[in-house]
């Protein structure tokens, strides 16, 4: 037994056109360009980068804040700040300052990381010459 499914109920669509399908008047005009096809859809990730440029350079935030708690305060500030306008610079498409933002902020964390070493040193030194030690500091 083949049942076939009930059509469209009679009289529900227009009668077509008289003569066949008609092209608006005017003609067909195809985009200026030739045909464009959509852009693809992705997985939501934008591209790594501007072509030629590359990806966005290290912010190198992390050792600057290390820098700043545990070796030289001033500089690690100044290295914070660097590396804090590193994104900005990339997503305004300035490439080349974020790139020395980037470099910036890693010279400034490095010269605080060797200024926190040389007072440590320094005060091991002192310590060890002259006894001093905060454990053995006489009180009133």
């Amino acid at each position: 037994m083949t049942d076939q499914p009930p059509g469209p109920p009679s009289g529900s669509y227009p009668p077509p056109p008289p003569g066949g399908y008609q092209p608006p008047p005017g003609g067909y005009q195809p985009p200026p360009g030739g045909y464009q096809p959509p852009p693809p859809l992705g997985g939501g990730y934008p591209p790594p980068g501007p072509p030629g440029v590359g990806l966005q350079p290290d912010s190198n935030l992390v050792w600057a804040i290390l820098v700043t708690l545990f070796c030289c305060l001033p500089l690690g500030i100044v290295s914070i700040v660097k590396a804090s306008q590193v994104s900005g610079l990339w997503m305004q498409g300035r490439y080349a300052e974020a790139h020395q933002a980037s470099a910036a902020a890693k010279k400034w964390a490095i010269w605080g990381a060797i200024a926190g070493a040389i007072v440590i040193v320094v005060y091991v030194v002192l310590a060890a010459v002259f006894g001093l030690s905060m454990s053995n500091t006489p009180s009133n």
